[in-house]
């Protein structure tokens, strides 16, 4: 590590009998570029925004920032844009170098939303840069699982394809599995949807939005034995007071997304015994209002009857 001067940080220059050579640091990558104290704002600061980036003060005449920057280099590259590198030469950038109190070079500063969140000085080896870069430069499954976040509304097979590309990197991670779940059951693949409920539970416990996942399977799964709407319209119109025939239209419904009928169904059956069939039709409701497709505003409206019916 080479020490200089907070004031005037420009480290000694090398000897002319041993000319320390300029580091390459590929610039041809997208995801490396020099600032200086005119461009700092829009490279470091605005683009921090977007994803972390990384300052490296340095200088050609430090061997340990040589040594560093083909580590940089080859962790930039690998991430593929889940980070940035902007590199400060002091020696021409002594400003920049005042001003963010550059003691010794090497000197690495991460910047997120536009702010400076953590630190390194000197030379680390790449396990320890990499342990350094993981509090604040998400994986690349958390990039994926991001990915699938933004396409699942409207494109959900898509989405499925991220999830499943991020569980590859991280098969433990259970935000994921539920992910994938919720997106396996919109999808109609309820082989796939169980098994990943069934890996969650073999933990010992669900969380509650994987309960519910596995809520509406069972659902999903009695609509179908039922034989679908037309079936089940069929069996109660033969048998009209039979509660379990009306819980089966009204699920049969919700499976086929028409969630207006299904709900007003079990609203009834609230209204008519609360206590008896009310509860079972409760029940219902709750998997019903967590079930994909189901409007907010209707489940917010249903949500305030149910709790006048219920108080």
């Amino acid at each position: 590590m080479t020490d200089t001067p907070a004031a005037n940080p420009t480290p000694d220059p090398p000897s002319a009998a041993t000319p320390a050579p300029e580091p390459q640091v590929g610039h041809s990558s997208a995801w490396i570029r020099e600032t200086t104290a005119e461009s700092f704002e829009q490279d470091v600061i605005n683009r921090s925004h977007d994803v972390p980036v990384v300052l490296d003060f340095w200088s050609p005449s430090c061997a340990p920032c040589q040594e560093l920057t083909p580590i940089l280099v080859k962790l930039v590259n690998e991430a593929d844009g889940r980070w940035e590198l902007v590199r400060i030469n002091i020696d021409d950038c002594q400003d920049l170098a005042t001003a963010f109190q550059v003691q010794s070079i090497p000197l690495l500063v991460a910047f997120v939303g536009g702010q400076p969140v953590d630190s390194v000085p000197g030379l680390l080896p790449e396990e320890g840069l990499r342990e350094w870069m993981s509090r604040f430069i998400p994986s690349e499954a958390s990039t994926l699982m991001a990915a699938g976040d933004a396409l699942e509304a409207q494109d959900p097979e898509s989405a499925a394809a991220k999830y499943r590309e991020a569980l590859a990197l991280a098969p433990d991670e259970a935000a994921l599995k539920i992910r994938l779940a919720r997106v396996c059951l919109a999808l109609g693949n309820n082989e796939d949807t169980s098994a990943l409920i069934d890996e969650l539970e073999s933990r010992g416990f669900l969380e509650p939005e994987a309960q519910q996942l596995k809520d509406q399977l069972g659902l999903t799964e009695s609509a179908t034995e039922t034989g679908g709407v037309a079936e089940a319209r069929e069996a109660l119109t033969a048998s009209p007071g039979e509660i379990d025939l009306q819980l089966k239209l009204a699920e049969a419904l919700a499976v086929e997304r028409q969630f207006e009928e299904a709900v007003e169904i079990c609203l009834q059956m609230v209204e008519r015994d609360r206590d008896g069939a009310g509860q079972q039709a409760r029940d219902t409701l709750v998997t019903f209002f967590a079930m994909p497709g189901a409007d907010p505003e209707f489940v917010s409206a249903s949500r305030r009857r149910l709790a006048t019916l219920l108080y």
